[in-house]
């Protein structure tokens, strides 16, 4: 038979064990429910430079909906330096690209054929020249991860112009990069776990 202080150590790594297994259950959970029912956006990426060596085998991603333009931000641009958060509509171009028709510091209200995204939090300070045209925001879809030695192929692509991303997007507005295309032909596609 164990112990008193014996048994409360085992409860207690016990009690530690199922509460990271639920956290990292949680953190899967939540990426898998945004690619299993989402809504679709595909989105063009634009050229990076510099390139980082040093940080392992991902390419990075920009977006032309990454540029958002102030004269699309209703409700106006803080006055004051403040922690920020964007809600951004995007709405499918011709094209088949979808790009920013509204943004707003608050809330935008559901619009048939558009999808409202939330950008990471950012710190937003107010511009010392009067005139800023955009303002560029990140989406936390800005790094993909790929099998050793196989970025090249990705970079080129995306510097050609030729890379483009779909993205699951949820009902809170979060991102998800569900496959990455070259010339319009999937090269990656995510797995739900």
């Amino acid at each position: 038979m164990m112990n008193r202080p014996a048994r409360r150590f085992v409860i207690a790594g016990i009690v530690v064990a199922l509460l990271q297994t639920a956290f990292i259950g949680y953190m899967i959970e939540s990426r898998a429910s945004i690619l299993r029912s989402g809504i679709d956006v595909v989105l063009k990426t634009i050229p990076v430079d510099p390139r980082d060596f040093l940080r392992g085998d991902y390419v990075i991603l920009a977006y032309d909906v990454s540029v958002v333009p102030t004269d699309k931000i209703s409700g106006g641009l803080p006055a004051e330096a403040t922690d920020a958060q964007l809600a951004v509509r995007l709405e499918k171009r011709q094209d088949g690209f979808w790009t920013v028709s509204e943004a707003s510091f608050g809330s935008l209200a559901p619009k048939e054929g558009s999808v409202i995204v939330r950008t990471a939090p950012f710190y937003y300070y107010p511009a010392t020249e009067p005139t800023r045209s955009t303002l560029n925001v990140e989406y936390g879809i800005e790094r993909y991860y790929v099998p050793e030695g196989q970025g090249r192929v990705l970079e080129e692509a995306r510097n050609a112009e030729a890379l483009s991303v779909t993205a699951g997007v949820d009902d809170a507005g979060r991102m998800q990069i569900r496959s990455i295309a070259i010339d319009g032909k999937p090269v990656y596609e995510e797995p739900l776990y």
